[in-house]
């Protein structure tokens, strides 16, 4: 259910290391997944706009919250002011703990039409937008973005987000690189912590966060209220339990042990084909297997084995004599 002011301000007080919203990858089988291994809050996939004023199946498909999926954000992205401040109503109404925009996605296809990342070549215009999703809906509001468009003489970020607060926004998520960057280069993360000093609403640092160590050093050198986890989790979902170990214990979890690896495979494919049917949900999850995977005794021929099985119980047999293997 949508939280209060107050309460909204609570998911930060433990410093939340927070699962990224990634097309095709953070579906409610995956945020679980994550969920169950200490991603304390999690956004959903990207939600196109107009896919979901037309009723798109897709659409309907990313908006959906199962009992037990909070805190969770649901994430829109749209180039049209009015047709944002549209969709956050329907978006609204499926439950979200909160709201999120996507002015940060850099994909060509996204940004080139003023979507995403877009929005950063008219940052007048972005706070114009987000003020009017604040007032159209009566959940929080939050915006994930960028530090910039292009060269560092046009990184609006600093005054963007004293600007995004006063504009209505609640929190605000900075992945720490230019759109123009994509995902080359470092990111800066010293960004975040100067947007963070001249705002009071929570800033989320984002960017280059590969294991439990980067998000602690992240926090600490930002003062940021929370770190959020992207591409690293899709290989490694763990770096959340970790990170939590290293952020409240200050120690260093173990790696996951082969058995772990390999109950990770087996519950993602069932829940997955479950979800999405046996074929397509077979196949959704071997970009995760191969991270999962790793490190394991015969890990590649293991993989190889699973990418040309399409069945479920096919892929659980193929697990089943790894672990026999293992255990021999």
């Amino acid at each position: 259910m949508p939280l209060s002011p107050e309460s909204f301000r609570a998911l930060f007080a433990s410093r939340p290391v927070v699962l990224a919203p990634m097309e095709d990858v953070t579906d409610a089988v995956f945020r679980r997944l994550c969920r169950e291994l200490g991603a304390e809050l999690c956004v959903t996939e990207f939600v196109n706009v107009e896919g979901l004023l037309r009723g798109c199946k897709t659409a309907r498909r990313k908006l959906a919250l199962a009992e037990g999926d909070q805190p969770t954000a649901i994430q829109i992205y749209g180039a049209n002011p009015e047709r944002l401040a549209e969709a956050a109503r329907v978006a609204e109404a499926a439950g979200p703990a909160f709201l999120d925009i996507n002015c940060g996605c850099w994909v060509p296809k996204i940004a080139g039409r003023g979507a995403g990342a877009g929005w950063l070549r008219d940052p007048e215009a972005m706070v114009a937008m987000a003020r009017l999703v604040v007032r159209t809906v009566s959940l929080p509001v939050t915006v994930k973005t960028r530090i910039g468009w292009g060269p560092e003489s046009h990184m609006p970020i600093v005054d963007l987000a004293r600007r995004l607060e006063d504009a209505g926004v609640a929190a605000l998520t900075i992945h720490c690189r230019t759109a123009q960057m994509g995902h080359s280069g470092a990111a800066d993360w010293s960004w975040a912590a100067r947007a963070r000093e001249v705002v009071s609403i929570p800033v989320i640092v984002n960017g280059d966060i590969k294991i439990a160590d980067d998000a602690a050093r992240a926090l600490r050198e930002t003062g940021c209220a929370g770190v959020m986890v992207g591409r690293a989790a899709i290989d490694h979902p763990w770096i959340f339990r970790e990170a939590r170990a290293l952020l409240d214990h200050g120690v260093h979890r173990a790696p996951p042990s082969p058995d772990e690896r390999l109950a990770l495979c087996r519950a993602h494919l069932t829940a997955n084909a479950a979800a999405r049917g046996e074929l397509h949900g077979v196949r959704v999850t071997r970009r995760h297997l191969s991270g999962y995977l790793r490190g394991l005794p015969g890990a590649g021929a293991l993989r190889r084995e699973l990418l040309f099985c399409d069945s479920l119980d096919g892929c659980l047999a193929i697990l089943d004599s790894a672990a026999q293997k293992l255990a021999a």
